[in-house]
């Protein structure tokens, strides 16, 4: 398999009159075609550590290597781009935009790359859509959708774009069973039969059962095997 993100030495500390750190010292490597799950108490720094992988927060120390490619040096406007287009977010609130239908929202994040022709975008929106079982639900807007069918959009919207890496933060956290078991198989066949490198922040005890490894975090840092 081939390494998709490494985290080398990651720390990320607030500064405060007692300085705060979240996270501390983490090696992490995640292949291409793993699902990883990423678990620990609450304020354990789970969360800090996914935003850190996924270049939405800036290490204080270490570094995030992106297929090989070192992202410590790179500016707002390289890291925007490159989240654009080798990342895929999938977080507990789907994030829709309430005005913008399905489809609308799926194909946002192709639209901002402005490279393909607008039927182009369509169909790769449909596409996506229909993978997930939502063609019926293509030009409903969100407040028309059940929270699994929106949770199922909000997964096609960080596919737009056939990001290597997929971030998702307790994405079943607001689901009833069966719609959370329905995301749960999502998100592992896209590490299993679409090559993606999944990271997933997850409280759900069967959910981490089901992934390939468990990546436990306590206090900011990564607890060794069966501690």
């Amino acid at each position: 398999m081939t390494v998709a993100i490494r985290a080398e030495s990651l720390t990320r500390r607030l500064a405060a009159e007692v300085p705060v750190t979240l996270v501390q010292d983490i090696d992490l490597e995640i292949q291409r075609g793993e699902c990883v799950a990423i678990t620990g108490p609450s304020g354990s720094g789970k969360s800090s550590l996914l935003y850190l992988l996924g270049l939405l927060d800036i290490p204080t120390s270490g570094r995030v290597l992106l297929n090989g490619i070192d992202t410590s040096s790179f500016d707002e406007s390289k890291l925007a781009d490159v989240r654009l287009r080798e990342l895929g977010f999938v977080f507990q609130s789907h994030f829709l935009l309430p005005e913008f239908t399905a489809l609308e929202n799926v194909t946002l994040p192709i639209r901002r790359l402005n490279e393909s022709r607008e039927n182009v975008v369509r169909h790769r929106g449909e596409q996506l859509l229909d993978r997930l079982g939502l063609s019926d639900q293509k030009h409903k807007l969100p407040s028309q959708m059940s929270g699994g069918q929106c949770q199922r959009v909000a997964i096609a919207r960080a596919l737009a774009n056939d990001p290597p890496v997929i971030l998702a933060d307790e994405p079943t956290g607001n689901l009833d069973t069966v719609s959370s078991a329905a995301v749960q198989q999502i998100i592992r066949d896209l590490a299993h039969q679409h090559d993606r490198a999944v990271a997933v922040v997850t409280h759900d005890a069967n959910f981490a059962s089901a992934a390939d490894r468990i990546v436990r975090v306590v206090d900011g840092r990564i607890a060794p095997v069966g501690a």
